[in-house]
């Protein structure tokens, strides 16, 4: 192989790692802008926070249950006899009812406290979900990044092989190598051109999933940014995340939930006082009042309400080991995801030491076949072998990105607010004020107003 056909190929992997290294343009998308859109376009989050504002309104109908309740009701009479003479008679009254129960030894009470705790549960649950459109996002964007390099590197890579096809084809003209060489080179073309269709088909997959987890499709990335700020020690990652995770705290209130219903369930034997009250106008001016109190107490069930109670304690022990288990889980998630971090680092450490070696390897051969010491496919396995350790690193700087993220998730730091991406957040807070005490009247419902406004639920 002469100097002048080996010069194509050095250009050709030099332009690779100029193209790696290249910093990005002022225009380009950075990861942030990739985090915020995710946030803003996701049907998911949205699906949730509608979850969650029907969990708001399981407050409003418990507490509405404490108050009183009109009603109005309308009667009109028509009857006809057939006597002699007919008689046709008419009559009609309107009457106005309200009713409540007085004292139910705190049962309805009992139900506010459920149906606050699940709204609370429901909160975490949706914090869980914004932390798996985050991280989908910071994996889209990273996927899109490396599959770019890799086509890049390959486009490379079928163009210096092209050349040195070229190349061995016009030795054997002149009869400097045989007709294998040609052969090999034809070979390793077709292989580089398989491996970049790959690499293109993996690309466009990435484009895919880049626009379902972002809300479109990439443009100009940018480089990623430096490494998140991580815990210390792995204990102090598995402490933070066992304090603040949304599924431990999801748990707690699941259990404090469970906890008040064996409470009510027990309170179901206790009895009820309801008081009533009536006023009602007949034809004629005859007006009648009435008011009542009553008091009642089931007796007998037939086993319904203690197996009601035992229900509620078996429901009470699930969700306690529901907690134990889900403590279980996010400490052996957060181990897993230290443990990423450090393979992937002594990979990265590794490929560099192999591209290193390999670009000597490869210097050295193509010095070698200069002298007719090498074949062309010693030249053409040592450029993969190259290419090779350089596409491995790629992939290991990529899976190190979305580790590092991976970690703050399992810790309970992936959400908007954690990562201080600057931008207004949804208030879970905000439609619970306004409904949490059942507003009915235009007045009252003001605020209720102003919330679905800010929401876009005109």
């Amino acid at each position: 192989m002469t100097r002048k056909t080996l010069k194509p190929l050095l250009l050709a992997v030099t332009a690779v790692v100029g193209l790696i290294a290249a910093p990005a343009v002022a225009s380009a998308e950075t990861l942030a802008d990739a985090l915020v859109s995710a946030y803003r376009n996701s049907h998911l989050l949205e699906k949730n926070r509608a979850v969650l504002r029907a969990a708001d309104e399981d407050v409003a109908t418990a507490v509405a249950a404490l108050r009183p309740v009109l009603q109005w009701t309308a009667d009109y009479g028509y009857t006809r006899l057939d006597t002699a003479p007919n008689l046709d008679r008419q009559s009609g009254s309107v009457s106005l009812a309200a009713s409540m129960t007085l004292w139910d030894f705190g049962r309805n009470r009992l139900a506010v406290d459920i149906q606050k705790e699940s709204v609370l549960a429901t909160r975490e649950a949706l914090r869980s979900v914004e932390q798996d459109v985050l991280l989908s996002a910071i994996s889209a964007y990273t996927s899109v990044k490396s599959t770019a390099e890799q086509v890049a590197i390959n486009e490379n890579s079928v163009r210096v092989i092209g050349e040195e096809l070229k190349a061995t084809q016009d030795r054997f003209d002149v009869g400097e190598v045989t007709k294998t060489d040609v052969s090999q080179a034809e070979a390793q073309l077709a292989a580089a051109r398989a491996t970049l269709a790959a690499a293109r088909g993996n690309y466009q997959v990435a484009r895919e999933a880049y626009k379902a987890a972002v809300g479109h499709y990439p443009q100009s990335l940018a480089a990623l940014p430096k490494a998140p700020k991580l815990p210390k020690s792995l204990d102090e990652a598995r402490s933070v995340a066992l304090r603040n995770h949304p599924a431990i705290k999801q748990a707690q209130h699941s259990v404090s939930a469970y906890d008040l219903a064996v409470q009510a369930a027990a309170a179901q034997r206790l009895p009820k006082i309801t008081g009533s009250m009536a006023l009602k106008n007949d034809e004629g001016g005859y007006e009648t009042q009435q008011a009542t109190i009553g008091l009642s107490q089931t007796i007998y069930s037939g086993g319904a309400l203690p197996s009601a109670h035992r229900q509620a304690i078996a429901n009470a022990a699930s969700a306690r080991a529901t907690l134990q288990q889900a403590g279980v889980e996010l400490s052996d998630s957060v181990a897993q995801a230290w443990a990423q971090i450090d393979v992937y680092r002594a990979q990265i450490r590794a490929y560099a030491e192999q591209s290193q070696a390999a670009q000597i390897a490869y210097d050295g051969v193509k010095e070698e076949a200069t002298l007719g010491a090498r074949t062309t496919l010693d030249v053409l396995d040592a450029e993969q072998t190259l290419l090779d350790a350089r596409a491995s690193r790629i992939d290991a700087e990529a899976k190190l990105q979305v580790a590092y993220y991976q970690l703050l998730s399992a810790m309970g730091l992936l959400t908007v607010t954690d990562l201080k991406l600057g931008i207004p957040t949804y208030d879970p807070a905000a439609y619970y004020n306004a409904v949490k005490n059942a507003p009915y009247t235009s007045t009252r419902g003001k605020s209720l107003d102003r919330v679905m406004q800010a929401i876009g639920k005109n």
